[in-house]
C-alpha cells in the first residue's frame, strides 16, 4: 500500500454516468428552484446539463465494510433564453450534494444514490474518513478510540489492571497469529493479511526467501523480535496489527479497487509520521503506533496500577519525592503490562506524571539522576541534558554559549549546565558534586536548555517515540544545540542576583591580574591562600604532587608543563577566565589538535568548581591522561 489512493477519484471515474443522470433528472424537474446566476438570459427557456466535476467526497465510517458518503459536484449547465425577442444562451454552474452508500466488500457493486440537494457548504460526518478511507483521528480522541476498541474486543481489561494477552485479543477478533521469519534483516516486525495470499517468507536453512500460502485474517510476527528487542515489542506488534484490522480494512478495500492483487499491510521497523504531508500508509502506521500502547495500558487501569506502585516504592525506599521512585515504578509497570520501558514511560507522561520525562535518560555511558521541571518550561524538542562531547562542540562553535559558560557561573554536573549556587549544587562526603534535591525538582530554574533535532534515519516518529526515547537501548540519536532562550529558565531578577553573588569577587580579581605569568600566579595564590587558607601541602594532596614541586611551580622556580598547570588551576578551583589568563601568559599552551587538551579545556571551563575526585572520574571516563 505504498501509493496514495483517492476515493473521490474512484467515485468520479466509475460512477460518472450515474451521478450525471441523477443531477440531470433533478435539473429538469426543479429547474426553477436551481437559483442559477444568469447575466444574459432573462427567462429560462431550456436547460441542459453539459458536464459534471466531482469536487470531493465526504465519507462516514459504518460497521463492517459498509460506508455512506456525500459527493459534492460542480455541474455545468447550458441555459437557453425563453423570450423569442432574444436569441441567446449562457453557461453557468451549480454545486450539488449527493448522498450515497455502498459496501466495499463487494467492490461497491451495490452503489446507491439516496438523496440529492443543492450544496449548502455543510457535510460533516459523525465518523469522518480521509479520501484514502483512513479514519480521521486527532490526538485528543486516541484514548476514547482505544477504550471503544477494548469494549468491543477485550472488555475485561477495562474492569481491573491486567496485561493483555495479544494472542487472546487476536482470537477474539477472528485473527490467527503465526510466528514466521519474514525478512533476512528483520526489517519487518509484522504483517496483517486481509486476503488469502502467497507471501514471501525467509527460510533460514535455505538462506533465501520462499513463497508460502497465507490465509486471510492472519498476523505474521517475526520471532527474531523476541531476541532483538523484548516480549513487550512482540506484544505491541500483535496489538498493532489488530488495530490495522479494526480500523484500516476500508483503506485496504480501496486499494483493492485499484489493485486486486493487494493482500496485506506491512509494518516495518522504520516508519512513522513526520509533518502533515503524509501518505495514507504513514497515517495508518501513526494510528496503530499511537493506539497500541493505549490499548495495552488503558488509562484508568494504568493510573490505578501506577498509584499502587508509587505508594509501594515510597514506603519501601522511605522517599516522598516522586522523582526518587519514578524509575523503578516505570520498570514495574512495564513488567506488569508486558510492554517496553519506553511505552510505560510514555504512558506515565500521558497520565500526568511529568516526572517521567526526566527518567531513564542515558548519556555518556550512564543514566543521569531523575529530575523534573515545570510543564511547558521548554518545548518538546528541547532538553536540559547534554553529553560532554556535545557540550564541548557547542562551546567551540557557538560564541554566545562559549562566553556564557566561560565565566564559571554554570557548572557541568550530571550532564546538565547548572547555576553554580549552593541552592542547586552540593558537595557530599564522597567528595563529589551533586544536584541538590531542590535542583532536581526545579531543573528549569537552574539549568540551560538545548535544542534537539532527530538525526537518526531509522526512526522519524512523533514526539513520544523520538524525544522521550533516550534510554540505553534507544536507536534514536540527536543533534544537540545551544538554545538562546536560557535566560528564560528562571526569573530574570532572581538569576541576576545569584549571578552577581557568584561572579562579583572573581571578576574583580580577574580584572586586576597583571599582564605576565609570574605576577599573575602570585596574585592568584595569595587570593586563594587568604580567602580559603589554602596551603601548598593541601593543594599537593588534591592533585597528587609533592608540596615542594607545588611551591617551585607557583613561585616560578620551575617552568610548568601544560599538565601540571592545568592541575594547579583545577586544584585551586579557579574561575575559567582566570585559568585561561594564567595559561595564556605562561610559557606553555593548550594544543587543540590533541584530544586530551580539548578535554583539559572542557574541565577548566565547565568543571572548575567541582572536587578533584569528580574531575579525575571525568578524565577517566574520557580516557584522558594527565
Amino acid at each position: 500500500m505504498a501509493r496514495q489512493r483517492s476515493f473521490t477519484s474512484y467515485v468520479a471515474d466509475r460512477f460518472y454516468n450515474e451521478l450525471f443522470a441523477v443531477i440531470n433528472d433533478y435539473a429538469e424537474i426543479k429547474a426553477d428552484s436551481l437559483n442559477l446566476r444568469l447575466y444574459q438570459v432573462n427567462k429560462i427557456g431550456g436547460i441542459e446539463l453539459t458536464d459534471i466535476t466531482v469536487k470531493f467526497a465526504s465519507v462516514n465510517d459504518l460497521p463492517g465494510s459498509e460506508i455512506e458518503f456525500e459527493v459534492v459536484i460542480d455541474a455545468e449547465f447550458n441555459v437557453r433564453e425563453a423570450d423569442y425577442h432574444y436569441d441567446t444562451d449562457e453557461f453557468t454552474s451549480q454545486w450539488f450534494m449527493l448522498k450515497c452508500k455502498g459496501d466495499l466488500s463487494c467492490g461497491l457493486d451495490d452503489f446507491q444514490i439516496t438523496d440529492i440537494s443543492i450544496y449548502n457548504g455543510k457535510n460533516r460526518q459523525p465518523k469522518p474518513m480521509s479520501d484514502a478511507l483512513v479514519p480521521i483521528i486527532s490526538k485528543d480522541n486516541l484514548e476514547s478510540i482505544a477504550t471503544d476498541f477494548l469494549k468491543r474486543n477485550y472488555p475485561k481489561a477495562l474492569l481491573q489492571p491486567m496485561a493483555i494477552d495479544p494472542s487472546e485479543l487476536a482470537k477474539s477478533m477472528g485473527l490467527t497469529v503465526k510466528l514466521k521469519r519474514i525478512t533476512e534483516d528483520c526489517s519487518i516486525f509484522g504483517q496483517i493479511f486481509f486476503e488469502d495470499s502467497t507471501a514471501e517468507i525467509y527460510d533460514e536453512k535455505l538462506c533465501q526467501s520462499v513463497e508460502e500460502e497465507v490465509s486471510a485474517k492472519t498476523i505474521l510476527v517475526d520471532p527474531e523480535t523476541y531476541f532483538l528487542y523484548n516480549l513487550g515489542k512482540v506484544n505491541n506488534t500483535i496489538v498493532h496489527e489488530c488495530v490495522h484490522w479494526d480500523l484500516h480494512r476500508k483503506a485496504f478495500e480501496l486499494e483493492r479497487l485499484y489493485n486486486n492483487e493487494a493482500s496485506r499491510i506491512k509494518c516495518q521497523v522504520a516508519g512513522g509520521v513526520e509533518g502533515n504531508s503524509c501518505t495514507a500508509t504513514e497515517w495508518m502506521e501513526w494510528q496503530a503506533n499511537a493506539l497500541a500502547p493505549r490499548i495495552q495500558m488503558p488509562m484508568g487501569m494504568f493510573k490505578t496500577q501506577a498509584s499502587k506502585y508509587i505508594k509501594e516504592y515510597r514506603d519501601m525506599l522511605g522517599k516522598d519525592d516522586i522523582i526518587d521512585v519514578i524509575e523503578p515504578v516505570i520498570d514495574e509497570l512495564a513488567a506488569f503490562f508486558c510492554v517496553s520501558r519506553l511505552a510505560a514511560k510514555i504512558r506515565m507522561v500521558d497520565a500526568g506524571y511529568e516526572e517521567a520525562i526526566g527518567a531513564f535518560i542515558y548519556v555518556d555511558g550512564r543514566y543521569v539522576t531523575p529530575h523534573k521541571f515545570r510543564k511547558n518550561a521548554i518545548r518538546e524538542d528541547q532538553t536540559y541534558t547534554i553529553s560532554a562531547e556535545e557540550a564541548t562542540i557547542q562551546s567551540v562553535i557557538n560564541r554566545e554559549f562559549g562566553e556564557l559558560v566561560r565565566t564559571g557561573v554554570y557548572q557541568y554536573v550530571d550532564a546538565h549546565f547548572v547555576l553554580n549556587h549552593p541552592r542547586y549544587l552540593e558537595q557530599r562526603a564522597d567528595g563529589l558534586v551533586y544536584l541538590t534535591d531542590y535542583a532536581r525538582n526545579h531543573i528549569d530554574e537552574c539549568c540551560i536548555p538545548f535544542d534537539m533535532t532527530v538525526k537518526s534515519t531509522d526512526k522519524k516518529d512523533y514526539y513520544s517515540v523520538c524525544y522521550l526515547n533516550k534510554d540505553k537501548d534507544s536507536t534514536v540519536s540527536f543533534d544537540i544545540k545551544y538554545s538562546d532562550g536560557y535566560q528564560n529558565s528562571t526569573d530574570a531578577a532572581k538569576k541576576a542576583k545569584l549571578v552577581e553573588e557568584i561572579v562579583m569577587e572573581e571578576m574583580a580579581i580577574f580584572q586586576d591580574l597583571p599582564n605576565d605569568y609570574e605576577r599573575s600566579m602570585k596574585k592568584v595564590w595569595d587570593w586563594k591562600h587568604e580567602k580559603e587558607g589554602l596551603t601548598y601541602k593541601e593543594l599537593a594532596e588534591r592533585i597528587h604532587m609533592d608540596d615542594q614541586t607545588i611551591s617551585r611551580l607557583i613561585n616560578n622556580k620551575r617552568d610548568p608543563s601544560i599538565n601540571s598547570l592545568v592541575l594547579i588551576c583545577l586544584g585551586m578551583h579557579l574561575p575559567p577566565e582566570i585559568s585561561m589568563h594564567l595559561i595564556d601568559k605562561s610559557p606553555v599552551a593548550l594544543n587543540y589538535n590533541k584530544n586530551d587538551h580539548i578535554w583539559y579545556k572542557f574541565a577548566l571551563t565547565h568543571l572548575s568548581k567541582q572536587s578533584m575526585i569528580s574531575i579525575e572520574n571525568f578524565f577517566q571516563e574520557h580516557n584522558v591522561q594527565i
